[in-house]
């Protein structure tokens, strides 16, 4: 009985301990879940941060935002360890603005499937169901650097004093401009995770561009002599092996060599406007010949015969080069003057051209073999810029191109050219500053420097000088500091200003020569290009540009045209445009077509609203005068300012 009773104990106690079993049950199953769930929930987290860490650098490489988003799922899926896929869900959502940094915002949604919580509710009856979901989120903000691109008026209007201001405009612009540079470089120094914040790049523009006699051999430049504006003023027909055995010029294969002994060292060489520069000489110093003299007779009897001669001193003359290459290059012809094309010798065209403005029909001597008796007439035609002797008393026009005139000597002691007169003419400004970084003391004091060494001359090309600025903060060659084109979290701008209209010299239809107008960034207006009937100034332009016209008016407003797609085409390029005009007058016809010019050229603000209507953004143009330039480019400086920090 005794047995029984304790056999009945034990069934009693294990009754009891199944009961009491169930809630002790219930509770591990539910702990043991809850520790795989907050497991799960950190794995996702961790690689969600992941994911958006690596997409980051993988999206401001340049990848589209298709390729992008797949990235960052396998790149996620890939780091969740033990959970299943199939249990996440990811949404990534890209920066709205594709030029600038931006957030990149990830977010993750985990399915958990308990593994004893559906048991243990289907004990307790309760059929609903058992999975539980969480959703985590994580923001990465990308890298916002610029690259900024001043381009700035160096004509000689900018010697003028600024209106309601005692200080000259250039110099209020130097002031103005290093302002700017310093408020982005006191930026761009409290970021220390990204190289290169804030760059700028610096283009003096007047008649043309000057990008730096050191480029001279670089690939993008034309050196030999193919481009079909290269040879477009020259006439090598008389420099045969008939007239000069020993000094001759043959074309092969579009390239024009040197042939003949007579050419020394140089012999089998192109002939380019490189060569021309080198083979000019001069006779730059003499000293006498000890005992040797020869005599000169230094007047005539009418009939010819010599009346008085002079014994003068026999001299050996030491010679130099005439004039070497400034940096100055011409514009491409049309559509590579409005564009950022890659230069390739496969497109001789699209290839940069050093400028050389022809020696214009005239002599700067006359007298060649130094015996008082002047060879050649003293007829000067009235030429902008005769600086040489040509070859012969011949009209104008075959006088200017005649190029055997320049492998003569310069006689010691002949008159110099002129103040601006050479092959450099119309090269007027200091060479480009490329993208420099203003986050260390060095790149800014750089910078600063070539804003201080600006000096007003010339005339205005507005849209060469956009073209260059914009080759400055692109990624191909010419210039290829900048960033490649590509890349997200970078902003490329041009800040373009100017205090007049685009002009080009005006020499009408009575110039002797047929040049129709002075040597500038387009060559002559009188030349047609690669034997078509066109000028190149009116390649690329409408109907309303008249191709007989060779007037100041009609260069304007081709300049104007050329300019209007040269913006268009920066803009489709990502490349945001900023311009200001200095002391321009809408009540001017002239200048208010300037203004109009400058305002259709600019961007429009991605933060600021147009006060005339706020449905639509600004125009990033600023109307400016001396007395305000300073509080115009600070409004400039805050927009760029915007740019850094705004998503």
């Amino acid at each position: 009985m005794i047995g029984t009773f304790l056999r009945d104990q034990r069934g009693n106690f294990a009754m009891m301990f199944a009961i009491a079993m169930a809630p002790l049950l219930g509770c591990l199953a539910l702990a043991i879940d809850y520790t795989e769930m907050t497991r799960q929930k950190q794995a996702t987290l961790n690689a969600l941060d992941a994911a958006g860490i690596a997409t980051a650098r993988y999206m401001v490489s340049g990848a589209t935002d298709a390729e992008v988003i797949a990235y960052a799922k396998d790149f996620f899926e890939a780091n969740l360890g033990a959970i299943e896929a199939a249990d996440t869900q990811l949404d990534v959502r890209l920066p709205n603005n594709t030029a600038g940094g931006g957030t990149l915002k990830l977010s993750a949604k985990l399915t958990y499937r308990p593994y004893f919580l559906p048991p243990f509710k289907s004990l307790m009856g309760d059929t609903s169901p058992s999975n539980l979901s969480f959703n985590a989120n994580s923001e990465i903000r990308l890298k916002n650097t610029l690259e900024v691109a001043l381009v700035l008026d160096n004509s000689g209007s900018m010697s003028e004093t600024g209106a309601g201001s005692g200080e000259k405009r250039i110099d209020l612009l130097k002031t103005a401009a290093k302002q700017l540079v310093d408020t982005l470089a006191l930026q761009a120094n409290l970021i220390k995770q990204v190289e290169k914040p804030v760059q700028f790049a610096l283009v003096p523009f007047a008649a043309s561009v000057n990008i730096a006699p050191a480029n001279d051999a670089e690939p993008w430049m034309d050196t030999m002599g193919i481009s079909p504006v290269h040879h477009e003023n020259f006439d090598w027909s008389k420099m045969t092996a008939e007239n000069d055995p020993n000094k001759y010029a043959v074309s092969v294969g579009g390239v024009w060599y040197k042939r003949g002994t007579g050419w020394g060292v140089s012999e089998n060489q192109p002939l380019t406007r490189f060569s021309l520069y080198s083979d000019m000489l001069a006779e730059s110093s003499r000293e006498e010949i000890p005992g040797s003299y020869h005599r000169v007779c230094v007047r005539y009897y009418s009939s010819g015969s010599c009346r008085t001669y002079e014994d003068r001193w026999d001299y050996n003359y030491t010679t130099s080069q005439f004039a070497s290459w400034q940096g100055c290059v011409e514009a491409r012809p049309s559509p590579y003057n409005t564009d950022d094309t890659t230069p390739s010798s496969s497109d001789p065209a699209t290839l940069f051209v050093p400028m050389f403005a022809p020696d214009e029909a005239g002599h700067l001597w006359r007298d060649l073999n130094r015996d008082g008796i002047y060879d050649l007439n003293e007829n000067t035609f009235s030429a902008r810029n005769n600086w040489w002797a040509d070859w012969e008393d011949t009209s104008a026009r075959p006088r200017q191109r005649d190029m055997r005139k320049y492998f003569r000597v310069k006689p010691y002691g002949s008159d110099a050219p002129g103040s601006g007169k050479g092959p450099n003419y119309s090269c007027t400004t200091r060479p480009i500053m490329p993208l420099t970084d203003v986050s260390t003391e060095a790149g800014l004091a750089v910078v600063k420097a070539a804003i201080d060494q600006m000096a007003p001359n010339g005339n205005t090309n507005v849209p060469e000088g956009t073209a260059w600025g914009w080759r400055t903060v692109s990624h191909g060659q010419p210039f290829t500091q900048g960033r490649p084109d590509t890349e997200k979290g970078n902003d490329k701008v041009v800040i373009v200003l100017t205090d007049g209209a685009n002009t080009y010299g005006d020499l009408g239809n009575s110039d002797p020569a047929g040049n129709r107008s002075t040597y500038a960034a387009y060559g002559y207006t009188g030349q047609a290009y690669n034997n078509t009937s066109e000028t190149r100034l009116f390649m690329g332009t409408s109907s309303a540009i008249g191709r007989a016209s060779y007037d100041s008016g009609n260069y304007t407003n081709a300049l104007n045209e050329q300019m209007a797609t040269l913006c268009n085409n920066a803009k489709a390029g990502k490349v945001l445009l900023m311009t200001v005009s200095l002391d321009l007058d809408t009540r001017d016809y002239e200048e208010n077509k300037a203004i109009e010019a400058l305002k259709a050229c600019a961007s429009e603000s991605r933060f600021r609203k147009d006060p005339a209507d706020p449905s639509k953004p600004a125009k990033l143009f600023w109307n400016a005068t001396g007395s305000n330039l300073a509080e115009k480019f600070k409004e400039i400086a805050d927009e760029l300012s915007n740019l850094r920090i705004v998503s």
